[in-house]
């Protein structure tokens, strides 16, 4: 299942590439064996076994798939292959629904703001209401 995504990725790239002629040096699918096994073991990427590629190749791949999402795709597809297995709907109809405390300035009037009993905090709730797949904060 993983196979066909990762062509599609390789050969979008090498559309893009001026090396068009040259062959791959390593196969996607050993790249992600090699990823599969640094994160099930938890090994650092330098102490990657001899039986893959070279770590600092397997680390540049992870680092590209994951900032071009790749993994999210990958994830999304399997997700949904699943829930059809089951026989459900592929996509979800559930949604996450999360609040957040967020303390406001002394100079903000009493009227915008609220208290939060919980935490005891004089602010403001956040809301946010996402599906389960989804990221529900933004990273930074």
């Amino acid at each position: 299942m993983i196979g066909p995504t990762l062509t599609a990725w390789r050969a979008e790239r090498r559309g893009k590439s001026l090396d068009i002629g040259r062959p791959p040096e390593h196969d996607l699918r050993r790249i992600m064996d090699a990823i599969l096994y640094v994160d099930r073991t938890g090994i650092p990427w330098r102490y990657l076994p001899h039986g893959f590629a070279p770590w600092e190749t397997v680390y540049g791949y992870f680092a590209t798939w994951q900032k071009e999402g790749a993994f999210d795709r990958l994830n999304g597809l399997l997700r949904r292959l699943v829930r059809e297995a089951e026989g459900r709907d592929a996509e979800p109809s559930a949604r996450v629904l999360d609040a957040q405390s967020i303390k406001t300035s002394a100079n903000v009037p009493a009227i915008g703001q609220g208290i939060d009993a919980g935490k005891e905090i004089a602010g403001r709730k956040c809301y946010i209401a996402s599906t389960p797949s989804a990221c529900c904060w933004p990273s930074g």
